[in-house]
């Protein structure tokens, strides 16, 4: 099936679908059990093995680590490439008002999945309504950040005037180095649900089997304000300055597996609290799968896992059902900063600080990257007093805390 006909499928269920090589372990630890439940006694468990060839960066090495409900386990720490490798990413934006939908990508706000097409470009200020949106010019052409310098004015939460009214993309060239940026990911080894479901997660929703971030949902409001699109590729994945390439959106690219039992989808990757992610059930099999308010459900096969949601909800997984990590390494967070989190912003609990804030974990994750108080203040919209005041700190500790990120913050890739 292709991608784009996986869409048009993924749209018609989406009113259906419930919304909302291994080192020893470092030492002895107290294992929970997955769900306490029989009927998961066949749960799936962290495999290495499922990954793709050269989507996992060095050996997946197990320790103790301590999840968010205080169970004590073990998680894989896991380092992942930061771009597919079984595909190629892009296209993104169409370069005419004539562009064909085979030559671009797609956009989806919440409400709908588009292809962008130069038709879409050309009727944006029919379908929000504002006559504010002109993004091409005299010519027909599409305004496009066609360089390092548009990209990093305009994929970032304050974007610069000069590119407003742009359809933004970017390009792996334009990143630190021009390498992919790898994230490390704790993932439970054997998964433990929580006592309730949680919108609370530590940054990203999980991993592929392809070796990209599956991230939280795209802030769209932000980037409607300013009059762009943030496209994505035809497999829902596009690129910003500090997270690299990744995905907000599931529609069946990269590695799957093979397996998936009758009524089924395969499974692409794994949420971070160690539950499998399968790609979105087809209508025939949606009613049936009694899925839960996370999109999950328990099958004799596989145990627990979850279904990503289709594209146009703008939110793989709208929560989690268990436990993930958090608490990080050694020595804690800087004296009066929020708790470590372990996952993706150094082992910091982004999710949290951002609902502090007031801001979205993308929003955050690019202040962050200035390691400037002030300049991150800036980029939020806000004063460091005001942060401080919200976040129960100092502006010094502040400071401190976006100095001091340990390395599980994501990294230029050494590949």
């Amino acid at each position: 099936m292709s991608r784009r006909l996986l869409l048009c499928v993924c749209a018609c269920v989406a009113v259906l679908v419930a919304g909302c090589g291994s080192s020893q372990s470092s030492g002895s630890t107290t294992s929970a059990s997955p769900t306490g439940s029989a009927s998961e006694s066949n749960q799936h468990v962290f495999e290495a093995d499922h990954f793709a060839a050269d989507a996992l960066v060095g050996a997946v090495v197990t320790e103790d680590c301590t999840l968010s409900g205080g169970t004590k386990t073990t998680c894989a720490s896991v380092t992942i490439a930061g771009y597919p490798s079984t595909y190629e990413v892009g296209p993104f934006c169409p370069t005419t008002i004539t562009t064909p939908a085979s030559a671009a990508g797609i956009w989806f706000d919440g409400t709908a999945v588009y292809d962008l097409s130069g038709t879409f470009i050309k009727n944006l200020a029919t379908l929000y309504n504002d006559s504010e949106w002109h993004l091409y010019d005299a010519d027909g052409k599409v305004k496009v950040t066609d360089t390092q310098e548009a990209f990093n004015g305009a994929a970032r939460p304050d974007v610069d005037p000069q590119f407003q009214n742009h359809c933004v993309e970017g390009r792996l060239a334009w990143l630190p180095d021009g390498k992919a940026i790898q994230t490390t990911m704790l993932i439970p080894t054997t998964p433990v649900k929580a006592t309730a479901p949680s919108s609370a997660h530590p940054g990203n929703f999980g991993v592929t089997l392809d070796g990209v971030v599956i991230a939280e949902s795209a802030p769209v409001d932000a980037i409607l304000g300013a009059h762009t699109i943030a496209s994505f590729d035809d497999c829902g994945g596009h690129f910003n300055p500090v997270a690299g390439y990744h995905l907000h959106g599931v529609t069946g690219c990269g590695k799957l597996e093979a397996d998936a039992a009758t009524g089924e989808t395969a499974m692409f990757g794994y949420a971070a609290d160690g539950y499998p992610i399968h790609l979105p059930l087809s209508e025939a099999d949606v009613a049936a799968a009694h899925l839960d308010q996370c999109n999950g459900h328990t099958t004799a096969g596989e145990g627990y896992h979850y279904h990503a949601n289709v594209p146009a909800k703008n939110a793989i997984l709208p929560c989690l059902m268990g436990e993930y990590v958090s608490t990080g390494g050694p020595g804690g967070p800087p004296p009066g900063a929020p708790a470590r989190g372990g996952q993706n912003g150094g082992g910091f609990d982004l999710a949290g600080i951002a609902a502090q804030l007031d801001v979205s974990v993308h929003e955050l994750e690019d202040a962050m990257a200035t390691g400037d108080v002030t300049a991150a203040a800036q980029m939020l919209g806000t004063t460091p007093e005001t942060m401080a005041k919200k976040l129960g700190m100092s502006v010094a500790d502040i400071q401190t805390f976006l100095t001091s990120r340990p390395a599980s913050t994501p990294t230029p890739s050494a590949s």
